[in-house]
């Protein structure tokens, strides 16, 4: 009988260190893949990283402004630019010598410099920008570089052997600011419409405030299975960034 136990108290035992052994082989850690004094690029999941630049203000002084990497089988979409062209040319530099991977697209999320600042450069380098119709329009309002091709509601890009999404949900940050989602790892990049936790509301100069709430109600039901949800500025986390959000900004 003793025999017997102890078989079964090893068999336990390995089944136990098997499990936990492809669990924490499973688990990925966020890593700092590349920083220099105007850009830094953080991986937050196998094919996903974040790319942070910076943004004098007078109001909020010099600012972390993010946007997101994704890649699948040898390509790859940019969702925002940094915040400038010099910034974009280190970008699209290193994902091209480290990454290896071709630059289907790039999208800014809305109108803002901290999205669309560097587009210039990645037009230099012969890679598509597409944008909501009015981000569109209030570039060339603002006398910025404007986006090449427009889509009115959602647009479905392909990745390698996947897709990303970026659709517009309703005013709040701005009248034109879309999200998008990499569905393959659950991934929402929120952009300057999703704030991190215990965050300030921000710039309002260009905000539809009433709305902010309801749009992003709209994101987060669109997305039930979310797992990383990436702001615009600050650190990133899962829903409940979304929830934060919504509370911040409820009537």
């Amino acid at each position: 009988m003793k025999v017997v136990f102890n078989a079964i108290l090893i068999a336990i035992i390995t089944f136990t260190n098997i499990n936990g052994g492809v669990k924490n082989r499973g688990a990925f850690k966020p890593n700092e893949v590349y920083n220099s004094q105007d850009l830094v690029i953080t991986q937050i999941s196998e094919n996903s990283f974040v790319h942070t630049s910076y943004k004098q203000t007078t109001d909020f002084g010099n600012v972390p402004c993010n946007g997101l990497i994704v890649r699948n089988n040898g390509e790859a979409i940019i969702f925002d630019t940094p915040t400038n062209d010099e910034g974009a040319k280190e970008l699209i530099k290193w994902t091209d010598e480290t990454l290896h991977v071709k630059i289907n697209a790039v999208i800014p999320t809305h109108f803002h410099d901290d999205c669309l600042g560097g587009l210039h450069a990645f037009h230099e380098n012969n890679i598509p920008s597409y944008a909501y119709y009015k981000t569109i329009a209030l570039a060339k309002e603002n006398n910025s570089t404007p986006p090449q091709n427009s889509f009115s509601d959602t647009l479905v890009l392909k990745v390698g052997n996947t897709y990303i999404t970026a659709k517009f949900f309703g005013e709040g940050h701005t009248k034109d600011n879309v999200v998008g989602y990499f569905p393959g790892e659950h991934i929402l990049f929120g952009g300057c419409l999703i704030k991190t936790l215990g965050a300030s509301k921000g710039y309002l100069g260009d905000a539809n405030v009433a709305a902010w709430s309801n749009t992003v109600e709209m994101v987060k039901k669109a997305y039930p299975n979310v797992k990383i949800v990436v702001p615009g500025h600050g650190k990133y986390g899962n829903k409940k960034l979304l929830d934060y959000t919504i509370k911040l900004f409820k009537p």
